[in-house]
């Protein structure tokens, strides 16, 4: 209790610059006693600040450490700057900073706290190619409260946001889309039951959904072999049949070849001579000329003609006088 009112996270906070700042004397020379003088006195300031912080740190610790509240398990928590990102809670874009066990914002009013052991889920809405930002969506394990939304945080710290909620152990799910929580958790707490039988998150699961799609129709769609797979088995098919042709005639070629060569070797010398004189006779007439054919016609047309010349001559001699 704070006075009389119930709150849930107290902050203890010291300026550590003067909220006004006179801008008249401002462009003056580094090397001016005055500037020296005052940006000593700024250091001095934040070590004195910082001293008395941490007196603040140990005398808590040392509350701390009385039996009632030793139970409690209180411990001081330092936030990660590395692991920060900027976004906005809400209305203003402010640094947001997890730890170990929270993620704050401290600096913009209202201030940010979040417990992570309070976290159920954590969506990341809008995710996609070509999105310059993105939006995440907190879900509590307490179904009553309202989805805390950080909005506008840079594409650039996805990766980073991932790998932090990978090592606090806090499961989140991507989404193209921006969601209807207020629908989707009052659908949760009116059948809470019906909610864990369909999978519970498991809606949220991008990936799964469009793998299981995926797999759904391949298995409809049966093996269908691809025209290549036709082609290369026609192609095998004629090779196939290509070879069993030209093996045939191989096996005839070599049967003639043989056959020839038994032949060859079956005839006499004498046999062989005839043969070889018979083709030279061939050749030696298919290599006479027009003219050499014409001539020896028209010499055995003249001894023809001169054979019958000389028969009515000796008819006319053996012819009987009257």
């Amino acid at each position: 209790m704070v006075g009389n009112k119930k709150t849930l996270d107290i902050q203890f906070y010291v300026e550590v610059m003067d909220v006004v700042q006179t801008l008249g004397s401002g462009r003056r020379s580094a090397l001016d006693p005055d500037e020296i003088e005052e940006e000593q006195r700024e250091r001095e300031r934040k070590n004195k600040i910082n001293i008395e912080f941490q007196n603040f740190i140990n005398k808590v610790h040392d509350h701390w450490g009385q039996p009632q509240f030793r139970g409690l398990d209180l411990e001081f928590d330092q936030p990660l700057r590395e692991l920060g990102f900027h976004g906005v809670p809400h209305k203003t874009s402010a640094f947001i900073v997890p730890s170990s066990s929270c993620l704050v914002e401290l600096i913009e009013t209202p201030p940010l706290v979040i417990t992570l052991s309070e976290i159920e889920i954590v969506n990341l809405e809008r995710v996609g190619l070509g999105q310059k930002s993105f939006d995440m969506a907190i879900v509590f394990k307490d179904f009553s409260k309202d989805v805390f939304r950080i909005d506008s945080i840079p594409s650039t710290s996805l990766d980073g946001v991932k790998e932090w909620l990978d090592t606090t152990d806090i499961k989140y799910y991507e989404s193209r889309l921006n969601l209807n929580w207020r629908a989707i958790l009052k659908t949760i707490t009116d059948d809470p039951e019906k909610f864990i039988e369909d999978g519970g998150w498991e809606f949220l699961n991008l990936e799964g959904s469009d793998s299981e799609t995926d797999e759904s129709q391949e298995s409809d769609q049966g093996y269908q072999p691809s025209d290549m797979e036709v082609e290369s088995d026609s192609e095998e098919e004629y090779s196939d049949s290509e070879s069993l042709v030209e093996s045939d005639d191989d096996d005839e070629e070599e049967e003639d070849s043989e056959e020839e060569s038994e032949e060859d070797k079956g005839k006499t010398w004498e046999e062989l001579e005839r043969e070889a004189s018979r083709a030279d006779r061939e050749r030696g007439d298919e290599s006479d000329s027009e003219e050499e054919r014409k001539r020896r016609k028209a010499k055995a047309l003249g001894k023809a003609r001169l054979a019958d010349r000389r028969d009515l001559i000796g008819n006319a001699v053996k012819r009987p006088k009257h």
